[in-house]
């Protein structure tokens, strides 16, 4: 208890109501107003640009996003119209070769019936010529085969 009276205390109760307590009350707000100034306002704003930023990141996400999808959906939908023309055009290539096969297939078929038709002729011609030679031929051995019997009679 020396050692308080020493340092200017003086002896009361528990609550003494002298010039600390305003002082301590004094020194209380103006630590607070100072504490305030200096770092609560300071984060405080640090942590709304923080909290704005991440607001307008956010926002700027879901718009790009939203765009990020409608362009998904449209590159979907050309993909479904490409892969519907490319369809098309391999069915239309399909046609087109099946209608000239048939159509190559069908003046082979007539070049061929022509030439059989053309070698037919041609054989006939030749059997009828051959035929006729023979025949001559025969006429000719006949009449040579009775003149000589005649002969040698």
């Amino acid at each position: 208890m020396t050692t308080l009276l020493l340092f200017g205390a003086t002896e009361g109760g528990l609550f003494d109501f002298d010039a600390t307590l305003p002082l301590m009350a004094v020194q209380v707000v103006l630590l607070t107003f100072i504490l305030n100034a200096l770092f609560f306002k300071p984060v405080g704003r640090v942590v709304e640009e923080r909290e704005a930023y991440v607001t307008t990141s956010r926002a700027d996400a879901k718009q790009k996003l939203a765009q990020v999808e409608k362009l998904e959906k449209e590159l979907r939908d050309q993909l479904k119209e490409a892969r519907n023309s490319a369809q098309k055009v391999i069915e239309e290539a399909e046609k087109d070769s099946d209608q000239l096969y048939r159509e190559a297939l069908a003046l082979a078929t007539a070049e061929a019936n022509a030439s059989r038709e053309h070698a037919r002729r041609e054989i006939d011609s030749q059997r009828d010529a051959a035929l006729n030679q023979l025949k001559a031929d025969s006429d000719k051995l006949g009449d040579l085969i009775v003149e000589r019997l005649l002969a040698a009679k």
